[in-house]
């Protein structure tokens, strides 16, 4: 693999900002983020990983720049089963194409296990998003349902559709 996970810190906002796109906003974000606004966000993850909680982030990193970000939340409940762990994952528009996202899904489940954390990592994904379906299949997950959701919409207010692709740990 040529790329390292490390959690993302307040120092790392200005380039994950930098780093989206329309994909990333279209795909994961919903929005652009800002510094400052990232920054809290980034300090919340990390409180959380530090009290061992909730959602965790890392920055994934390829020759010492940071090209994207992937995070696990353990106890989401919109889809999933209590012992699933939902994934989340944008790779920068300069390192798109070159696996990074699979790289870093693996690497995560690696911690996942190392960690005991749940049963199973769960990969939602809008089915029209291709990339992620695709990182999906790669990485072994397999498909199970689609299912509307009960927290995440589209603009005008309906629910999001997601595929849910679900890979033992």
């Amino acid at each position: 693999m040529t790329i390292e996970l490390r959690p993302l810190t307040a120092a790392d906002a200005e380039a994950h900002c930098a780093g989206e796109d329309e994909l990333t906003v279209r795909w994961l974000t919903g929005g652009y983020g800002d510094v400052e606004g990232t920054m809290q966000y980034f300090e919340w993850l990390a409180a959380n990983a530090a009290a061992g909680t909730g959602k965790r982030g890392f920055g994934i990193w390829k020759a010492g720049r940071l090209a994207g970000y992937v995070d696990f939340t353990p106890d989401l409940d919109d889809g999933i089963e209590p012992d699933d762990v939902a994934l989340s994952y944008c790779v920068h528009p300069w390192a798109r194409g070159q696996g990074l996202a699979v790289d870093a899904v693996r690497l995560i489940c690696d911690v996942l296990r190392a960690d005991k954390i749940g049963t199973r990592a769960a990969i939602r994904v809008e089915p029209e998003n291709l990339a992620s379906v695709r990182v999906a299949q790669k990485c072994g997950f397999t498909y199970v349902r689609d299912f509307p959701s009960n927290r995440d919409t589209h603009p005008d207010g309906t629910p999001t559709l997601f595929s849910l692709y679900l890979l033992d740990l």
